[in-house]
């Protein structure tokens, strides 16, 4: 299987013209779930749009917001549009490993024989939502490493790999960090995008208040499955990046390291920067936006679109920069300016 996906990718590179026609079906089709995922997520166009691209690019999604944005019936309406298994895990204090990877249980056949039996969790998804996952401990928080990253996880010794696509997407609420545990830098990296959830516009929010306080509330409804969004992943990582994009890429993200940049307030204000999976997520996320925009290549504006979102958890301030005020916002803008 394998073998035949390869020599598909093979035929559309091999052939422009297929690659154009290709290109142009998987706009209409991310149009078509964008127009799905709308009818029931209001006021939150740049959210919908950056959830889509991390998806597209076959990356994790870290959405922050206070209570009541919307986070949650985004993810599920996600699982609908998308026609995808999702799986909802409410992250506790008490949440052990095991109640996210599963675990071995000693079983006795009829004829007294006993041996071991591997009861998967519910990572075993393609679509894990992990709502809060600030509030579990750092030892539950760190189950989703090697699932996050090598798309299958090791349980008694013994490799079991995840459904494909495999994609988290974890909620987090700014404002109660009493009783949270902060997700490590390690994990931060694994996650494609940070996208903070604001309140929406008053449209959005007008069309809230209408649309679903109502008799009637809208449902999602399915555009795409399984297959067809793991075809669309493939064919973003053949969309065409020119090379005065990839190196403003590169720019940018060695501008934000520290021990590489030239810019002073870096020097002087932060304490990491972001490594190479952000060059890496810039250089997919870049493609899978210039498909859903409409475009057969990508532009120094969609570096420009992704560079918050993509670096804004992969880069820290130095304490003293947090006493004087400066923000990271204000950073990335200042690495922003370097390919303006």
């Amino acid at each position: 299987m394998k073998a035949t996906a390869k020599n598909k990718d093979k035929a559309i590179l091999d052939n422009s013209n297929q690659l154009i026609d290709a290109i142009d079906q998987l706009g209409r089709d991310i149009a078509a779930a964008r127009d799905g995922i709308g009818r029931l997520i209001y006021g939150q166009s740049r959210v919908v749009e950056e959830t889509l691209i991390t998806l597209l690019a076959g990356g994790h999604l870290l959405l922050i917001g206070v209570p009541g944005l919307g986070k949650t019936l985004l993810v599920e309406t996600l699982g609908t549009v998308f026609g995808l298994d999702d799986r909802r895990v409410q992250f506790t204090p008490d949440l052990m490993p095991a109640d996210i990877l599963g675990s071995e249980v000693l079983e006795e056949s009829e004829k007294g024989r006993r041996a071991f039996r591997f009861i998967k969790g519910p990572v075993f998804c393609q679509l894990l939502m992990a709502d809060e996952i600030n509030r579990a401990s750092p030892r539950t928080q760190s189950a989703l490493l090697q699932a996050m990253q090598e798309r299958r996880v090791s349980v008694a010794g013994q490799y079991h790999d995840l459904p494909v696509p495999f994609h988290v997407l974890a909620t987090q609420n700014p404002l109660e960090l009493e009783g949270t545990y902060p997700l490590p830098e390690a994990q931060l990296d694994r996650f494609f995008m940070q996208v903070d959830v604001d309140y929406p516009d008053l449209e959005g929010e007008r069309q809230i208040i209408v649309n679903t306080t109502g008799t009637i509330v809208p449902e999602p409804v399915q555009v795409m499955d399984a297959k067809a969004l793991i075809e669309a992943q493939g064919l973003v990582r053949h969309v065409p990046v020119g090379e005065s994009v990839a190196e403003a890429i590169l720019e940018l993200v060695r501008a934000g390291r520290p021990e590489t940049s030239d810019i002073e307030d870096v020097k002087k204000n932060v304490s990491w920067g972001p490594g190479p999976r952000a060059t890496q997520a810039l250089m997919l996320g870049v493609r899978a936006r210039s498909v859903i925009e409409g475009r057969l290549a990508p532009s120094i504006d969609d570096v420009l679109a992704l560079t918050h979102p993509i670096l804004r958890h992969r880069m820290a301030l130095t304490f003293s920069a947090r006493a004087e005020g400066v923000t990271l916002s204000g950073i990335i803008d200042r690495l922003c300016d370097r390919i303006a």
